[in-house]
């Protein structure tokens, strides 16, 4: 009485390229946004940094990785310096220890609280 007839669906196109395609395209697009958002940015950041560390020179203020806030006294290679982090303290430093270079003169930044 309210049973309808069931009958069985015609079988659609064959798995193919439209699959294929349909399941790389949304896997090539992520991609692309990863690349665009997150990859490329942070090489233009690391490619800026060495540039940075290239030019430091004698008189520079610096601040290391370690939070170290000196001043640059003596260049002694091309991967190594030697700042003043106090009245005659002096260390020896690797170039890719260093996180900022500031200009001579530059005042400290200060966060506003």
């Amino acid at each position: 009485m309210f049973i309808t007839p069931a009958y069985a669906q015609a079988a659609g196109a064959p798995a193919g390229a439209g699959d294929f395609i349909g399941m790389v395209l949304p896997l090539v697009l992520i991609m692309g946004v990863f690349y665009f958002l997150l990859i490329r940015p942070q090489q233009k950041k690391m490619k800026e940094h060495q540039e940075m560390l290239k030019k430091v020179g004698k008189g520079d203020t610096v601040i290391t990785n370690g939070g170290l806030i000196g001043k640059v006294v003596k260049v002694v290679d091309d991967n190594e310096l030697q700042v003043e982090i106090g009245e005659n303290i002096k260390v020896r430093v690797m170039r890719s220890g260093i996180s900022d270079v500031r200009a001579k003169g530059e005042p400290v930044k200060t966060e506003a609280k």
